[in-house]
């Protein structure tokens, strides 16, 4: 493999960008991982002691050194727009840690910094490396499934249930909005992966338990034109699960249980397949190859080579940000439609105002 390319690091503050340092700097995935700035002192000096990387108290310093390539922001969700303008700038090839934004207007300054800039872009979005969500993919694309007509995808956290996360900046509204726009995300952009834009989204989202931790469970329909009715079903109070998703179409169903954090993280009850589908038209369930994941550290892990991959110029972005501005629309839409009490179609006038 030739040179590795260098890459520095925007903000510390989304947990999964450390695992990615790790992977990087002890693999051989061409990736080194040469410097970093983060606003809170006591993040920088962690991350520089622990993955050898040059400290910067200054974006502009660090965006300034002309052998790194790249560099993934992985910040305060309400600095990004900030920072993505300033990498665009720069040049470098950005890596964006979700949820893209807190706001459509944040999301178009970066897209619009993209475009001005040309440079290479993509969303960390993890559901989208998933190989059994790719394997789905597969099958949704190919037809051979015929007509959808429901699809179903549950994910749950148990982090409303511990007060210290009260206390992370994850729920603190001068940084990121809540808990729902912060991992909703994941499944309401993994629906956008398989079926596209829908036509309309009807949500209730509520605050259930403790409310420093808001938004903490919901549920969200978004229709299609002729089908499929889609749902994400997320609860942030939730210690066991076990079905993460069900696709019901004419020629058959899929299952796929252990598939998120709650439910790969626990013990499971039997050595059934993570991932099966059903052939209506000879009555057999056929179990998946692919392998359900051990834990949700190894999901994250996964991660670790696409985005590789994509900083060598060798694959396309996970996701744009075009791309990116869409997901953060459709999650945006659910508190549209859970404030308003309706279905709302994705020109909501509340959407752009939140």
């Amino acid at each position: 493999m030739s040179e590795p390319v260098r890459i520095g690091v925007l903000g510390f503050a989304h947990g999964h960008v450390s695992t990615y340092c790790s992977e990087w700097n002890n693999s051989e995935l061409g990736i080194q991982v040469v410097a970093g700035w983060d606003h809170d002192p006591a993040r920088l000096r962690k991350a520089s002691e622990t993955f050898g990387l040059q400290p910067y108290e200054d974006v502009s310093a660090l965006l300034d050194r002309d052998d790194i390539a790249a560099v993934v922001i992985a910040s305060e969700t309400s600095k990004h727009a900030d920072l993505a303008e300033q990498a665009a700038a720069a040049g470098k090839a950005i890596i964006l840690q979700k949820p893209m934004a807190l706001t459509i207007r944040e999301a178009d300054r970066i897209v619009e910094a993209v475009r001005k800039h040309g440079v290479p872009f993509t969303m960390a979005w993890q559901m989208r490396a998933d190989p059994q969500n790719r394997q789905m993919k597969q099958w949704i694309d190919s037809g051979e499934l015929g007509q959808l007509f429901m699809i179903r995808r549950r994910h749950g956290l148990a982090m409303g249930l511990q007060e210290s996360f009260a206390d992370s900046w994850h729920v603190q509204p001068e940084y990121n909005r809540d808990i729902w726009a912060d991992d909703a995300a994941h499944p309401i952009d993994l629906l956008y992966y398989w079926l596209g834009v829908p036509e309309s989204v009807t949500a209730e989202i509520e605050s259930l338990y403790n409310p420093r931790i808001p938004m903490n469970n919901g549920i969200a329909i978004f229709r299609y034109p002729g089908g499929p009715i889609a749902e994400v079903n997320c609860s942030f109070t939730c210690t066991a699960a076990e079905n993460t998703t069900e696709i019901i179409a004419e020629r058959g169903t899929i299952v796929q249980n252990y598939g998120d954090a709650t439910s790969c993280n626990i013990a499971r009850p039997g050595d059934g397949p993570g991932l099966k589908r059903f052939e209506a038209a000879t009555g057999v369930w056929t179990a998946s190859d692919i392998e359900s994941p051990p834990n949700h550290g190894y999901r994250i892990r996964g991660l670790a080579r696409p985005l590789a991959e994509f900083v060598r110029g060798e694959r396309p972005p996970l996701a744009t940000a075009e791309e990116g501005r869409t997901s953060l629309r459709l999650v945006l839409a659910c508190y549209a439609s859970s404030l308003q009490g309706r279905r709302v179609t994705l020109d909501d006038p509340m959407i752009e105002r939140l």
